[in-house]
């Protein structure tokens, strides 16, 4: 068994059952790094879910990594991230059977998203049905402009690494 903790400096620590640290994630973004709010996975943990305090949801693959955490090949691969809203996420849910993501707000939203894709289905309390099968159409929420962005390649900034950068003085500069 694998705990998950999410953090403040927007890391996410990966902790063995006996409490060692086995893995350290930062998430690969464009923006800032900003606080982690809330932490789900999928029954199965193929997929961890994480949402901040600035609105986004990000989605790693975790299920290789969990096979054997000791071999350094099994990498955990951050697949996508969207704005969900523009306030913190205070809560994650992935619903299976359905394959969507449900997230809630401080604003007070719920909302609800494909899970494979970031799309937006639509919100709690809509004057409309929720049409959970309909992702062919890419609309947003009015609060939201930015859609779903695919993380396609491997990132440096994806694992925390410890740089050491020590003070040296060159007195001919």
């Amino acid at each position: 068994p694998i705990l998950a903790s999410a953090h403040e400096n927007g890391c996410i620590c990966l902790w063995s059952i006996q409490g060692n640290l086995v893995k350290e994630l930062l998430p690969f973004s464009k923006y800032p790094l900003v606080p982690l709010t809330a932490l789900c996975t999928d029954i199965c943990t193929k997929m961890l879910l994480a949402g901040s305090k600035e609105g986004h949801v990000m989605r790693w693959s975790i299920a290789s990594f969990l096979e054997d955490p000791q071999n350094n090949k099994n990498q955990i691969k951050e697949e996508l991230c969207w704005r969900a809203h523009s306030t913190e996420v205070v809560d994650l849910l992935h619903e299976e059977e359905k394959n969507v993501v449900v997230t809630a707000s401080v604003d007070g939203s719920v909302r609800l998203w494909h899970a494979m894709n970031g799309y937006y289905l639509g919100y709690f309390g809509q004057p409309r049905k929720l049409e959970l099968s309909d992702i062919s159409r890419l609309i947003l929420p009015c609060d939201v402009n930015n859609f779903p962005t695919t993380v396609k390649e491997e990132s440096k900034h994806m694992e925390k690494k410890k740089c050491e950068y020590p003070l040296m003085l060159d007195r001919d500069k």
